[in-house]
Order: C-alpha cells, then structure tokens, then sequence
C-alpha cells in the first residue's frame, strides 16, 4: 500500500520568502515531528533519524534524502530512502493575485515494513500542520 497526501496552503507572504524555507533542507525536517535529528551534508543532501512508534522498529531509522528536481523559486522534490520506507515530498510555489503565496505539498510513502504505511496514513496529516505552522512561524518573523 501507498499513502499519498495533498494540502494547500496559503500564506500572506512574497513567493521568495516562502521559497526560502520550504527549499532548505534543515527546515523542512526540523517542521517534522517524527525527526529527531539530521544532517545537511555539503552537497545540499541530508540524513533524517526518524523514530516512528511502531513494533517492528525500535531505534530511529536512518532515512537519507536528496533533492531530484528543483526549479527555483518554483518549484522542489525531493526522495528519502531508508530501509523501512521511501517518501516523496514535492512542494509547489505559487503568487496568488493579493500578493500572497499558495504552497502545495504533496507527500507520497511506501513502506517496507508492517505498520509503516499506517502509521504516516493516520498522522500525515499532523505532519502537514506541523509543516504549515514552521512555515507561518518563518513568514511572521520575516
């Protein structure tokens, strides 16, 4: 099974500024709750150490992401892959006609170990307000 997710949000900023967090690596898996730690390597790729409370996994999972397109300041996807599961994360940006910016996100997961799949299934949706609260958080402080 795959677990796929789409929101919109909009915000009340230029494109650049939402632009500018939602292509940093470090701020898209710092807005992730799942994510205890990472590292952004020198060549923009990164490691997340993701503990997912599931049985069949007991320690953090190591989940490494690379960017696969990026078209600035439009457009950025990336891929994480790690031995339980492979995400997809792709994020659109968008001026909208009152000067505001629309953020479309969309995440896909397939998991590689029983309970994987579930659980993003029954929290993706926490993890896309996350998301949308660091970005809000980022544009009031701009």
């Amino acid at each position: 099974m795959t677990v796929r997710v789409r929101r919109e949000v909009v915000v009340d900023a230029p494109p650049e500024t939402v632009w500018a967090f939602i292509a940093d690596p470090a701020k898209r898996a710092g807005a992730i709750s799942v994510v205890d730690e990472f590292e952004v390597h020198d060549d923009g790729s990164a490691t997340w150490h993701v503990r997912l409370p599931i049985p069949m996994v007991r320690s953090t999972i190591a989940v490494e992401t690379e960017e696969t397109e990026r078209d600035p300041p439009r457009h950025v996807k990336f891929v994480g892959r790690s031995a339980a599961f492979r995400v997809t994360g792709e994020h659109r940006v968008e001026s909208t006609p009152d000067g505001g910016t629309r953020l479309a996100n969309e995440f896909v997961v397939e998991g590689k170990l029983p309970g994987v799949e579930r659980f993003f299934e029954r929290n993706f949706e926490r993890e896309l307000e996350n998301l949308e609260s660091a970005l809000r958080a980022e544009v009031t402080d701009a």
